[in-house]
């Protein structure tokens, strides 16, 4: 990790969870994290938290729903930190409704932030990284299993199909990478299992189902560790998914 201090992160849907387990784990590596998120509060309390740590936390709010507001974002990044180097895609949510039932408005925000903020983002950080002639960029969007198979529970159709959604982002956007010359970016993606955060709290009406879950459930570090993971790999060897998923966790 050590090439990475001083450079600067974007890390989406750093309020909580997996994200805020992220910057905490940048941080503490000595990079400069811009930790984005509606509630940029909790981001701020969590910079707070990080004080006199190698790195450093930003907090800078922005609604993922609004490519305004993400464009905004990237300029204030290029113009208080010179540009981003790695871009952590972690932003993601679901609603609960199947697909014969569910919400068409509910799907569509779902769309905006789990697939169409992703690709915004990435857009704009490659940009960023080829402006500055970046020679070892990251773009690393955090995954879900749901991302490689449909969950069989009508809750969660929808979810998957942003995840496989996420998943052809990802595969689409190494495939670019690896035709240009101008700008060396590896695109990973980390696909994890059940993860105990707020996630199926805020999803699920069922509780305890939602603590059935959680009594399997990785910590949110056991992700950021996979992130530092991929980081810390020689920039010539591209990590393209990692899968994690708990050991009691059930899977085919």
């Amino acid at each position: 990790m050590e090439r990475w201090v001083g450079r600067v992160a974007l890390v989406t849907g750093a309020s909580a969870g997996i994200g805020a387990a992220i910057c905490r784990q940048l941080v503490k590596h000595g990079m400069h994290v811009i930790g984005c998120a509606r509630n940029d509060q909790q981001v701020q309390a969590l910079a707070a938290e990080l004080q006199g740590a190698p790195g450093s936390l930003a907090a800078i709010h922005c609604d993922l729903t609004q490519s305004d507001q993400i464009e905004a974002m990237f300029a204030t990044i290029q113009q208080k930190f010179g540009g981003v180097d790695v871009c952590v895609n972690n932003a993601g949510f679901s609603y609960e409704g199947s697909l014969l039932e569910g919400s068409v408005d509910q799907w569509k925000t779902m769309l905006s932030v789990n697939v169409l903020a992703a690709a915004h983002c990435s857009q704009l950080a490659v940009r960023s990284m080829r402006m500055r002639d970046v020679a070892d960029g990251q773009v690393v969007n955090i995954n879900s299993i749901c991302g490689a198979e449909v969950i069989p529970l009508a809750s969660f159709h929808f979810y998957c199909a942003t995840k496989h959604a996420l998943t052809a982002l990802t595969v689409g956007l190494r495939q670019e990478m690896a035709q240009t010359t101008d700008c060396r970016v590896r695109v990973a993606q980390i696909s994890p299992g059940a993860v105990s955060t707020s996630f199926f709290d805020r999803m699920l009406s069922n509780k305890d189902v939602v603590r059935q879950i959680e009594s399997v459930g990785m910590d949110a570090r056991e992700i950021s560790d996979a992130l530092c993971y991929i980081l810390a790999t020689p920039p010539n060897v591209q990590v393209r998914d990692m899968v994690l998923e708990p050991l009691m966790q059930r899977s085919e």
